[in-house]
């Protein structure tokens, strides 16, 4: 029998501590396991209480607070934040955002294709959006992503853009500013396609599926 313990150290691994009674007989499992506890309290302890309560409580950003230009976007500077969570007490605490040309045209689209959706359903689209501009296969820019022939089906339906339900406009809003200031893309694994359940599309046959939350299918071309 062995017994295996890894601690995480402010973004650094601690190393495996295996021990098998197969190479000592004459030591026993509560011993094991006491010298064991006694050296995760140990590196424990030397973790702060606010390290502790932000790896337990949402997605950690594995890196440090930057400022990058997003890749073929044009877009300003932005900064990494540290924490993001998928519910809407996290972005209800957010101040309502604003932007650029771009951050309209990515708000647009999450208000329209993907407000129905749970809050990690609608970082999911976000991403996928995101992923076509990094794409060297899709214009690179959010807009000439989102506006590429009929691709979004808001965009080919005849109605208005307008967006009459303020608190979900304020939402798509905040997502939006969130994934350009560089919040993680941890939801669909690199996916540039997405559908709803209820239609198959003749290219979900084709690409790999990569993720299924709320409504939306992911796939990765």
């Amino acid at each position: 029998m062995a017994v295996s313990a890894t601690v995480v150290l402010s973004g650094a691994a601690f190393a495996d501590v295996t021990v098998s009674q197969s190479n000592d007989p004459s030591i026993t499992l509560g011993g094991q396991m006491t010298s064991l506890l006694g050296m995760e309290r140990t590196a424990m302890g030397q973790v702060a209480p606010a390290r502790l309560a932000a790896l337990a409580d949402g997605v950690q950003v594995k890196r440090p607070a930057v400022k990058r230009v997003a890749k073929k976007s044009g877009l300003p500077e932005i900064s990494t934040p540290n924490l993001i969570r998928y519910d809407n007490s996290f972005l209800d605490a957010l101040p309502v955002t604003s932007g650029d040309q771009q951050w309209q045209c990515l708000t647009t689209a999450l208000y329209h294709e993907a407000r129905g959706e749970t809050i990690r359903g609608q970082f999911a689209v976000a991403e996928v959006i995101l992923n076509r501009v990094d794409s060297a296969s899709y214009p690179g820019t959010i807009c000439g992503v989102v506006n590429q022939g009929c691709q979004f089906s808001y965009t080919c339906d005849g109605k208005s853009d307008r967006a009459n339900e303020k608190g979900a406009w304020n939402r798509a809003g905040k997502i939006a500013r969130l994934m350009l200031d560089g919040a993680p893309r941890a939801l669909t694994a690199g996916a540039t396609h997405f559908h709803t359940v209820n239609i198959r599309p003749s290219w979900s046959r084709r690409f790999e599926r990569t993720a299924a939350i709320g409504a939306h299918l992911f796939y990765r071309q």
